[in-house]
């Protein structure tokens, strides 16, 4: 029966560990890995006509797509290339940034 007890007392030291595992997944892991996803998916789908915001926090139009390559308007004949990844968001007409 110390056997038993012993192993037993391992489990029940361990248990909290998990437990706070299991919470740090649920409450940060998990959904991180979900906004990274959208994310992706959000780069995957620009087309030409989206208006969007650069990480670098410019507003642009996508004039261009080429592979990981923009080709953004952010004035009248004010044309610049970026890479896919710098773009952070999409813009909805009418909101900020023109």
């Amino acid at each position: 029966m110390r056997v038993d007890s012993k192993v037993a007392t391992e489990v029940q030291a361990l248990l909290p560990l998990l437990v706070v595992f299991a919470v740090f997944y649920a409450f940060l892991i998990r959904p991180q890995q979900k906004q990274q996803k959208r994310h992706r998916e959000m780069l995957g789908r620009l087309k030409k006509g989206d208006r969007v915001l650069t990480r670098g926090g410019l507003y642009g139009v996508v004039m261009e797509v080429k592979d990981n390559d923009l080709m953004l308007e952010l004035a009248q004949n004010v044309r610049v290339r970026a890479d896919r990844s710098a773009v952070q968001a999409l813009v909805k007409r009418g909101s900020a940034g023109g």
